[in-house]
C-alpha cells in the first residue's frame, strides 16, 4: 500500500479523496493554483504544493508541474480525480517515466475509450449496440452535413474527444446544421485540442443510464449496478440516482452485460463507467461512451453498495485483487444525489461567482463539498460546489430526505441552483421515475423561474435586517447617514437609530423606495404596497435571526455585503440591493449615462475571442465576442446595429459581470 498520494485535482473531489486517504493512514498531498491557495482541499491535506497561476492551463492541466510536486513530496502515487488530467495519456506517461503509480486504468484502456469514434467501433465488435450515426475519418463540413441528413434530423453533433457537455449541439432544423457543426468543432478544438466530430441520431425520448464497473490487474471484473442521470442541463448532469427506477429486469440485466462485455474487450483495470441511452418507450439500449475514471456521481453507488470506490481505486492501483466477487456485491435501498452548482437557474443557469458569506450543510445527509464559509468561487473552474446525497430504504424516502435537506441547506453569496433542485425533485415526471433528458425542456419550456414570493414582505424584512445588522446594536452601518454619527441624539427612538430612514430596495429587478419608522422596538416599513410591522432579534449568532412580519414568525439568515444584504427568508435565498435613498439615486444617475450601444459581460468569465475591431460595422445580434465561464462558452451579441467605437478588452482577460467590453455607436436611424 502507498504511504503518500498526491491528488491532482481541486474542490470537492480532492476533499473526497483526502478523506479516504486519511482513513487508510495514507499521507495526502494537495496541489493548488494561486486562486486556490486558501481552498478547503488545501487546508484538509497533510501537505500542499503551489503549481501555478489561476488559469487551469497554467496549473491543474500542467502534467510537468504535477510530477514535480509528486517528486518533491515523495508521493508514490497520483490520484487524478475526474476532469483535468484524469484521462490524459501524457500524465500517465510522465508517471511511468518517474516511477510513480497512476491511480486509474491503463493507458491502453484510456486511449481506447478516450476517442468516441474508436470507442464506438470497439463496442460494435464486442456486440454492444450503439446509436445510429456517422463516425468516419472524413471530417469535412460537407461530409458531416450530408451524413447528418442521411441519418435524419434531429441529430446530435458531438466532439469525438469530448466530455462534460463540451462540443455538443442538438440540431432539429436543417437551417441550424452548418452553424452547429462549425460551433461544435470550434468548442471541441478549444476544450480538447481535437476538433473531430461524430454524428448521432437523436433518440426522441432518451434516458441516460450508466453502469459502474471495476476491474483489477488480475483479470477480475464486476459491475456495481447502474445509475440514472437523465436530469441534465446543457448535457451536464444535475440529479443522479441508483438504482435506475422503472426499468424492466431484462433491460437492467442487458445494461450490466453490455458494460462488462465492453470492459472485457479492453481489459479494463480500475473504476470506470459505461454510459448508455435507453429509449424511454421501447427500453432499447444504445452505447454512448465509457468514462475511464471516477464519476462525479459515484457517491450514489457507494451508498447503495456500502463500498468506498476511492479505496477500491487505490487498492487496485497498488496491485491488489478486487475485494469482492460479483455475487458478494449487493444493492441496499435507494440513493439520490443533487449537484449544487454556483449558477442562477432563473437566468438560464448563468454561472455566478464571489465569496461565500455563509455555508451551512444539512445534518443527516452526506454532503461532499469543496467549499466553506469564506471560500471564493472564481470563473476559472467548474461551477460545482457540492453534492448532496440522500439514502433511504426506498426511493420515496430518499426523495423526501433529499428535498428536506436541500430546504435546510443555506448558501449566501454566489447564487446556486438549490431552489431549482428543490422544485425539480417535486415535479411529477421525476417523482414518478419517468424523467428523460428532455426533463428541463418539457417541464419548463420557457426556462425555470422560481415561484413568485411576496415581494412586499421580502422588502420589509430585508430592510429591517439591513438596519439591524449594521453594528450589532440595531443601528445602520457606519457612514450610513448623519443620524449614525449622532450616537447621543434621540428622536422618538433609542440612541443610535434614526426615527425615520429612507431606503432604496432592489429585488428581482424591481426597485422601490421605502420609509422605515422605529416605534418602540417595532419597525414600521412603508412602501408602494402598503405598511408592514417587522420585529427582528438575533436567534443564535450574527447570521441567525428570528423575524416577525405582520404577526407571523419565521427564521432568517442574513449577511451584509457592499450592495445590501444576502438573505435567506422562507423560500427566498439571494441578494437584496439596499442603500440609503439619496445614495441609490446618485448611482442610478451614473448608470443611466451609459450609451444604449454598450456590450457588457453577461456573466463573470474569460474573454476567449473577439471578432471585431474599432471602426467595424456591425448589425444587431451579430456575435462580437465569446466569453468562457466555468467551462461554459457564451456568444456575446451586439445590442444594436452601428459602428464599433471602442474595444475595451482583449482576448485572454478575465472580466466581471456587467463590465463594459465593447462600445457601439448606434446607426443614426436607431432610437
Amino acid at each position: 500500500m502507498f504511504s503518500t498520494i498526491l491528488i491532482a485535482n481541486r474542490g470537492e473531489i480532492a476533499c473526497r479523496i483526502i478523506r479516504t486517504c486519511r482513513r487508510l493512514g495514507i499521507r495526502s498531498v494537495a496541489v493548488h493554483s494561486d486562486a486556490d491557495r486558501d481552498a478547503l482541499h488545501v487546508r484538509l491535506a497533510d501537505i500542499a504544493v503551489r503549481i501555478g497561476p489561476a488559469p487551469a492551463r497554467d496549473s491543474y492541466l500542467r502534467a510537468d508541474r504535477i510530477i514535480e510536486a509528486a517528486l518533491a513530496t515523495s508521493a508514490q502515487a497520483i490520484h487524478p480525480g475526474y476532469g483535468f488530467l484524469s484521462e490524459r495519456l501524457d500524465l500517465i506517461a510522465a508517471c511511468e517515466a518517474n516511477g510513480i503509480t497512476f491511480v486509474g486504468p491503463s493507458s491502453a484502456a484510456i486511449d481506447a475509450m478516450g476517442d468516441k469514434i474508436r470507442s464506438k467501433q470497439i463496442a460494435r465488435d464486442a456486440g454492444v449496440p450503439g446509436v445510429p450515426g456517422y463516425d468516419g475519418a472524413d471530417q469535412s463540413p460537407e461530409v458531416l452535413r450530408a451524413e447528418a441528413l442521411r441519418v435524419g434530423l434531429p441529430v446530435m453533433v458531438k466532439a469525438s474527444a469530448g466530455g462534460g457537455g463540451k462540443g455538443i449541439r442538438k440540431v432539429e432544423d436543417v437551417s441550424e446544421l452548418d452553424g452547429a457543426i462549425l460551433a461544435a468543432a470550434r468548442e471541441a478544438q478549444a476544450a480538447f485540442g481535437d476538433g473531430r466530430l461524430l454524428i448521432e441520431k437523436f433518440v426522441t425520448r432518451p434516458r441516460h443510464v450508466e453502469v459502474q464497473v471495476a476491474g483489477d490487474r488480475h483479470g477480475h471484473l464486476v459491475h456495481l449496478f447502474e445509475r440514472d442521470c437523465s436530469v441534465q442541463r446543457a448535457n451536464q448532469k444535475l440529479i443522479e440516482e441508483a438504482p435506475a427506477p422503472n426499468l424492466m429486469p431484462e433491460t437492467r440485466a442487458a445494461l450490466h452485460d453490455y458494460a462488462l462485455r465492453l470492459s472485457r474487450a479492453i481489459s479494463y483495470d480500475n473504476l470506470g463507467t459505461v454510459e448508455f441511452l435507453v429509449d424511454a418507450q421501447s427500453e432499447a439500449v444504445f452505447f454512448l461512451e465509457m468514462n475511464t475514471r471516477l464519476q462525479v456521481e459515484h457517491p450514489v453507488t457507494e451508498t447503495i453498495t456500502g463500498l468506498d470506490l476511492v479505496e477500491w481505486q487505490i487498492r487496485i492501483a497498488a496491485g491488489e485483487a478486487l475485494p469482492l466477487r460479483q455475487d458478494q456485491i449487493t444493492c441496499s435501498g435507494h440513493a439520490i444525489e443533487a449537484r449544487l452548482t454556483a449558477e442562477r437557474a432563473d437566468e438560464g443557469f448563468r454561472p455566478d461567482t464571489g465569496r461565500i458569506a455563509l455555508w451551512s450543510e444539512p445534518e443527516g445527509l452526506r454532503v461532499d463539498s469543496g467549499v466553506a464559509t469564506g471560500s471564493i468561487v472564481s470563473t476559472h473552474y467548474d461551477s460545482l460546489l457540492a453534492k448532496v446525497i440522500a439514502h433511504a430504504p426506498d426511493r420515496e424516502g430518499a426523495l423526501r430526505a433529499l428535498g428536506e435537506g436541500l430546504r435546510r441547506m443555506v448558501v449566501l453569496g454566489p447564487g446556486t441552483i438549490r431552489p431549482f433542485l428543490i422544485d425539480a425533485l417535486r415535479q411529477p415526471a421525476f417523482t414518478e421515475g419517468g424523467a428523460t433528458t428532455l426533463f428541463l425542456k418539457e417541464t419548463w419550456p420557457d426556462g425555470w423561474q422560481q415561484a413568485g414570493a411576496d415581494v412586499a414582505e421580502l422588502r420589509a424584512v430585508a430592510a429591517a435586517l439591513w438596519l439591524a445588522t449594521g453594528d450589532g446594536c440595531g443601528a445602520p452601518a457606519a457612514g450610513a447617514g448623519p443620524w449614525r454619527a449622532l450616537a447621543g441624539f434621540r428622536l422618538l427612538s433609542p440612541a443610535g437609530r434614526p426615527a425615520t430612514t429612507h431606503l432604496s430596495v432592489s429585488l428581482a429587478g424591481d426597485t422601490a423606495r421605502l420609509r422605515v419608522e422605529s416605534r418602540g422596538g417595532v419597525l414600521r416599513v412603508l412602501g408602494p404596497d402598503g405598511a408592514c410591522d417587522v420585529t427582528v432579534a438575533r436567534a443564535l449568532d450574527n447570521t441567525d435571526w428570528a423575524v416577525q412580519c405582520g404577526g407571523v414568525g419565521s427564521a432568517a439568515k442574513a449577511v451584509r455585503d457592499r450592495d445590501g444584504l444576502l438573505l435567506r427568508y422562507r423560500d427566498f435565498e439571494g441578494p437584496v440591493g439596499i442603500a440609503l435613498a439619496a445614495e441609490a439615486a446618485a448611482a442610478t444617475r451614473t448608470k443611466s449615462s451609459d450609451s444604449g450601444g454598450t456590450l457588457r459581460a453577461a456573466m463573470p468569465g474569460t474573454v476567449v475571442a473577439i471578432h471585431v475591431a474599432e471602426g467595424d460595422s456591425v448589425v444587431e445580434g451579430q456575435v462580437l465576442a465569446v466569453l468562457e465561464s466555468m467551462k461554459l462558452f457564451m456568444d456575446l451579441k451586439s445590442p444594436a446595429s452601428g459602428t464599433i467605437s471602442r474595444v475595451a478588452i482583449r482576448a485572454g482577460v478575465t472580466v466581471a459581470a456587467g463590465e463594459v467590453l465593447i462600445a457601439i455607436e448606434p446607426d443614426a436611424h436607431q432610437p
